[in-house]
C-alpha cells in the first residue's frame, strides 16, 4: 500500500511540475524543440533499422572500454596503495 502512494504520489508530483514549468514560454519552446528532435530521430530509426542497431552496438562497445578502464585504473590505484603500504610496513620492521 505504502509503495503504491508513494508512486502515484511521485507520478502526480511529476505531472504537476511539469505543467507549472510549461507556464514558461522558454520552456514549451524547448520541450516543443526536444519533442521535435526525438520525433524525427524516431522516424529516422524506424527506417533505418540497422542504423539504430550499430549505433547501439557502437554505445554498448564504448561503454565497456569505459568500464574497463576504470577498472584498470582502480587495479593500478590499488596496487601503488600495496606497495606504499608494503614500503613502509618494511621500514617499521627493519
Amino acid at each position: 500500500m505504502g509503495k503504491r502512494r508513494l508512486i502515484t504520489g511521485m507520478v502526480l508530483g511529476a505531472t504537476v511540475g511539469t505543467v507549472v514549468a510549461l507556464f514558461d514560454k522558454d520552456t514549451r519552446d524547448y520541450a516543443k524543440t526536444l519533442t521535435d528532435n526525438a520525433k524525427s530521430n524516431t522516424t529516422y530509426y524506424f527506417k533505418h533499422p540497422a542504423e539504430a542497431v550499430e549505433t547501439v552496438r557502437n554505445t554498448v562497445d564504448r561503454l565497456n572500454q569505459t568500464v574497463a578502464s576504470g577498472a584498470d585504473n582502480a587495479i593500478n590505484a590499488l596496487e601503488q596503495v600495496e606497495t606504499t603500504i608494503d614500503k613502509f610496513t618494511n621500514k617499521i620492521e627493519d
